[in-house]
């Protein structure tokens, strides 16, 4: 098989489709400039070749080999080469009658790859046996020397030679095998080991075991059988009991039905003899009866003598309840009388904890009420200081100190009606639309704001305000303008800080519900239906917008009445309840928790309230603040008159107040000293000095005050407002302190006043007591006397009554002789019935036995079914059941058998009734391990002879090989450097089987080394090794590289010239840049680079298809 045909096309740098014909049968070249493409096509050769390394056609991955990675356009790359086959001799197996093979490889992006042969897909392994079978494995090649494989061959070692030459002599085959041999006798090395071990460690010991265990089974059997022989003796024995038994008790249960029957006799007598005597015991209570109707006092004086009893014992029950009244009245009395004594003694103590609470609370108050004046007194004067105005000035057109006062309470509004409005819009940030003007002058009044903001609802609709904002939804947040211009220029030129849906007036669609739709819905729905739009108020200028917002919705009142206005079919509004459930007339409903924004409109409503009242203060202050322009100057006047004015009268009523201190306490001290000791009265005198001596050092400090003020009037003010804050202090701390001693007097007295109450109450009922004793005391006495009287009365009807009895005591008697008859009578009837009960009791528990033996019987014949058909041999002589027989002792028999029982019970746990179908399975296993241990060390002995005579043939055609080899090697380097010489010989003290290593004569002299040779020389010999194993089995085909790199021209004529000569029959396809080389080609083929891409030239004619 010879090349005559290349087409390469997206192949590398072969991005056209490049055919190449014209090879040569024996000797072409391929030349070129670096980078031309010559070597991609020897890759493109290998590639067809079915070559899998993709780092010996030096890409990286399969994508490398297409076209600039398939990044240009071309994502396939397609190799072809047409094989001349008309050579039979030297054709693949199966392909003799084809003078021509064509072959083709393809790859596709992503991952794509196939094969062709003769234009029909094929296996890539396939391919690969085509190549094989006429010596070119692409996988093991020994026709293709790449660049660098020269350089390689010079640095190996003898064993690295050495398997160049086994490879060229194809005892690498025999290797293979006999490394494969090796695998082989492993395997089976370690298959005897694990037989081995499974027969030692398994199978021999499990076959130990299961025999013990069949011995143990066969006696379990041996003993069940016992079992079974003795169980029948046993059972039949205890059959023929019972059936002795059975006849037993039938006997004695007819014994005694016949007792019974003469026990009913007797007592039928006996029921006779007493009817007879209860009948002679009537006749004699008659004749008793008729003598006791003679007399007629014995019923009047029993009746007499039974009422007189009931009345005495009347009269003992009432007189003890009585006497424990009395008894239960004087306990309580004791103790009332006690608690009443601890009420007294808290009493006193509480007057004296009221007492003492006043005075501490009455020193307190008048303490507050002087820092109180004091206060009072100092904050007069600052106001006076301040405005120039007093308070107590009797002017009514002064309120808060004048224009100044209402001036700073208007601010305090403004400021505080700004923050309330600030704290509102942060709770309501999305109120907060804020813009640029988009144009100069232009109008913000055409801006109307948001919906939410142009809204008004009345405090009787807060409870809809959930329902409206869900009907609203979003469109709450839009907002309202005049025109769709204005609304052009915000969204364009407004910088709006947020995204916002604007409705212009005159652009929107307004649609409100029909009356009749609603008259329907309030019909269905009387009182709990409103349109949405009807509970809201906003100013006339937006209705259209309002109505696009909320005109077809419904609020109803509850979900019932949204449910039914919505999918009824002459309503089908959209219909909200008051909670925020939503009925879509379309079918669909939505609701659950509250949105997060509820209540947004009751916000808004009161922030429309605080912008109302920051107006109302801001117009109040700019008017009082025109006022107070206007009036500046004369105001500044009066201030100043009344300043002085004021002053004048303070110190005025300092004065009064200083004298009329003194007239008072002098007063005072004279009536309390009509009132009062002369100790209370010099103490008087004493508190009146020191209050004069206050009021004049207080007057003086005013005087220096007032004096101060005038000098140094900031500093006075910072120290009076100083003195007013620290009495401010103390006053409230002392209120507090006040409240305190107030509570605690209030509680006090709370307290006494229900002591006092509750003496009084504990001696009412303290004397209540007394008087119920007393009480019950004379009604004890009364009682006793009446019963001291009856009971005379009672012994006497007493005595009358046992007179009459005495006459009928001879009726009594025969009556009594009558009634021990009966007794006897009944007494003899019981002990019958007794006698017939224990007989009928004992003749039940004869049945019972009876019963309970039947029914062993039958579970003895129902358990044992042999019994049926056996039991006509039991007791009968000469058959097993022979109960009679000197050699059976039943007692023994038994005792036997449950100790066979026992063992079995014992064995039955030990007993494996699977074991000899497991015996005969594990036996058969060990069977078969041992033939298969006996085949196993069969094959390892095949092997090991296999491996003999791998080895012998092996050596025998290394040497074979080596011989021609190294005649070859030394006459190619002969040849290619004439006058030297050249072998292969093994390392001192090895054999050919050791290694191999190269030895050179340049001249007459044998070189030690490689080393001492120049680098052409080195490359000559590595070349000439490499000629020489191609020619021991030779190929169809040489794929060579850049081999004479290293060469100069001279050396590389004789390469042309060698191959012409040696290798007569292969074609050669040659990559080189000498001259020398290519020159002795038949067929030059020249690569160039033009535009991006590789292009080829045969004989200097440009080709490109």
């Amino acid at each position: 098989m010879r090349i005559e045909e290349l087409v390469i096309e997206g192949f590398k740098s072969y991005p056209v489709r490049t055919q190449i014909t014209g090879w040569d049968p024996s000797f072409n070249a391929i030349t070129g400039l670096n980078g031309s493409g010559k070597s991609n096509i020897l890759d493109a050769i290998c590639f067809v070749l079915g070559l899998t390394d993709m780092s010996k056609m030096r890409a990286q991955n399969q994508q490398e080999l297409i076209y600039k990675r398939g990044t240009a356009g071309v994502t396939k790359a397609s190799v072809t080469i047409v094989f001349d086959n008309s050579d039979r001799s030297t054709s693949p197996v199966g392909f003799e009658d084809l003078k021509q093979i064509t072959v083709t490889r393809q790859i596709a992006l992503p991952n794509i790859s196939k094969y062709l042969l003769n234009g029909h897909k094929s296996q890539q392994q396939q391919i690969h046996s085509l190549f094989q079978s006429v010596q070119l494995n692409i996988n093991n090649p020994n026709f293709v020397i790449m660049q660098g494989r020269i350089t390689k061959v010079l640095n190996m070692r003898p064993q690295e030679i050495l398997g160049m030459v086994e490879e060229a002599a194809g005892t690498r085959m025999f290797e293979d095998r006999k490394e494969k041999a090796k695998r082989t006798m492993g395997k089976k090395e370690k298959k005897v080991e694990e037989i081995t071990a499974l027969l030692d460690e398994e199978i021999i010991p499990k076959l130990d075991n299961l025999r013990a265990e069949k011995r143990s089974y066969l006696a379990y059997q041996k003993a069940c059988t016992e079992i079974e022989r003795l169980t029948r003796l046993l059972k039949a024995y205890q059959w023929t009991s019972l059936q002795s038994q059975l006849k037993e008790r039938e006997d004695t249960i007819a014994t005694h039905q016949n007792t019974l029957q003469e026990l009913a006799e007797s007592r039928e007598a006996m029921v006779k003899e007493g009817e007879e005597a209860e009948k002679q015991k009537v006749i004699v209570e008659k004749k008793r009866d008729k003598e006791i109707e003679k007399g007629g006092k014995l019923k009047a004086l029993e009746a007499a003598v039974e009422s007189g009893e009931k009345e005495l014992a009347r009269f003992v029950a009432q007189a003890e309840i009585k006497q424990g009244t009395i008894d239960e009245e004087e306990k309580r009395v004791k103790e009332l009388e006690k608690a009443l004594a601890k009420l007294h003694e808290s009493l006193e103590v509480k007057r004296d904890e009221v007492a003492k609470l006043s005075a501490n609370y009455t020193a307190l108050k008048e303490n507050q009420t002087a820092a109180q004046t004091k206060l009072e007194t100092s904050e007069e004067l600052l106001q006076t200081l301040i405005t120039g105005l007093s308070s107590s000035t009797s002017s009514g057109s002064l309120n808060g100190g004048g224009y100044l006062g209402q001036i700073a309470q208007a601010k305090k509004l403004l400021a505080d009606a700004a923050t309330e409005e600030e704290s509102a819009k942060q709770n309501l940030t999305a109120l907060d639309f804020s813009y640029s003007d988009p144009s100069p002058n232009f109008d913000r009044n055409k801006v109307k704001g948001l919906v939410a903001s142009l809204l008004s609802l009345d405090e009787a609709h807060f409870n809809k305000t959930t329902a409206l904002e869900i009907s609203a939804g979003a469109k709450l947040w839009n907002v309202v303008v005049e025109d769709e211009k204005v609304a052009s220029q915000l969204l364009n030129n407004g910088k709006l800080k947020k995204r916002v849906t604007i409705i212009p007036l005159n652009k929107i669609n307004a649609s409100g519900v029909p009356p009749a739709k609603l008259a329907k819905a309030k019909k269905l729905a009387p009182g709990k239906v409103d349109a949405a739009i009807s509970l809201v108020g906003y100013p006339e200028e937006v209705s259209a917008a309002m109505s696009y917002v909320f005109g077809s919705t419904l609020i109803c009142a509850d979900d019932a009445s949204a449910s039914a206005v919505a999918f009824n079919k002459e309503v089908g509004l959209y219909s909200v309840s008051v909670d925020g459930t939503a009925y879509d007339p379309s079918g669909t409903l939505s609701g659950g928790a509250a949105p997060s924004g509820s209540g947004i409109l009751v916000k808004v409503q009161k922030l429309k309230e605080v912008e109302r009242r920051l107006k109302e203060a801001k117009n109040a202050l700019a008017n009082l603040e025109r006022e107070a322009d206007r009036g500046r100057e004369g105001r500044e006047t009066w201030k100043k008159c009344i300043r002085e004015l004021e002053i004048k009268e303070h110190e005025v009523r300092l004065l009064e107040e200083q004298v009329g201190g003194g007239d008072a306490a002098r007063l005072g001290a004279e009536v309390e000293a009509l009132k009062h000791t002369i100790a209370d009265l010099k103490q008087a005198v004493l508190d009146a000095q020191k209050k004069q001596k206050d009021a004049s050092a207080e007057c003086r400090k005013l005087e220096k005050d007032m004096n101060d003020f005038k000098n140094n009037k900031d500093s006075k003010l910072k120290e009076l407002k100083s003195d007013i804050a620290k009495q401010k202090a103390e006053l409230t701390k002392q209120a507090a302190v006040v409240k305190k001693h107030q509570k605690d007097l209030q509680t006090a007295e709370l307290e006494l006043e229900q002591i006092e109450k509750d003496i009084k109450a504990s001696t009412a009922e303290v004397n209540e007591a007394k008087t119920a004793a007393t009480k019950v005391r004379s009604e004890l006495e009364e009682l006793r006397g009446s019963m001291a009287s009856y009971q005379t009365t009672h012994d006497k009807n007493i005595a009358k009554l046992q007179k009459e009895r005495a006459a009928l005591t001879r009726f009594d008697e025969e009556l009594s002789a009558l009634e021990r008859v009966i007794e006897d009578k009944k007494q003899e009837i019981a002990d019958l019935d007794l006698q017939v009960g224990q007989t009928q009791h004992t003749m039940k528990n004869f049945e019972k036995d009876l019963a309970g033996i039947e029914s062993q019987l039958k579970k003895l014949e129902s358990k044992y079914t042999w019994i049926e058909e056996e039991k006509q041999h039991f007791g009968k002589q000469g058959t097993p059941y022979d109960f009679n027989d000197p050699n059976v002792d039943i007692k023994k028999t038994a005792d036997k058998a449950r100790e066979l029982e026992e063992a079995q019970k014992g064995m039955s746990k030990k007993v494996n009734p699977k074991v000899v179908t497991m015996l005969e399975s594990v036996e058969k296993k060990e069977t078969a391990l041992k033939k298969m241990l006996s085949t196993v060390l069969k094959d390892k002995t095949k092997i090991e002879k296999t491996i003999d005579e791998l080895e012998t043939h092996k050596r025998a055609a290394l040497e074979k090989t080596w011989e021609k080899v190294n005649g070859d090697f030394g006459e190619i380097f002969a040849e290619l450097l004439p006058g030297n010489f050249a072998k292969l010989q093994p390392p001192e003290g090895q054999d050919v089987t050791q290694g191999l290593e190269v030895k050179v004569r340049l001249g007459s002299v044998w070189k030690e080394s490689l080393t001492e040779l120049s680098g052409g020389q080195r490359s000559l010999i590595a070349l000439s090794l490499i000629l020489s194993l191609l020619q021991v089995k030779p190929a169809p085909m040489y794929i060579l590289d850049e081999i004479d790199s290293a060469l100069d021209l001279s050396h590389t004529q004789h390469i042309g010239q060698l191959f012409k000569n040696r290798f007569k029959g292969s074609q050669f396809i040659v990559v080189s840049l000498k001259e020398g080389l290519f020159t002795n080609a038949n067929v030059l083929f020249r690569a160039r680079f033009r535009d991006g891409t590789s292009v080829v030239e045969v004989g200097g004619f440009h080709h490109r298809f």
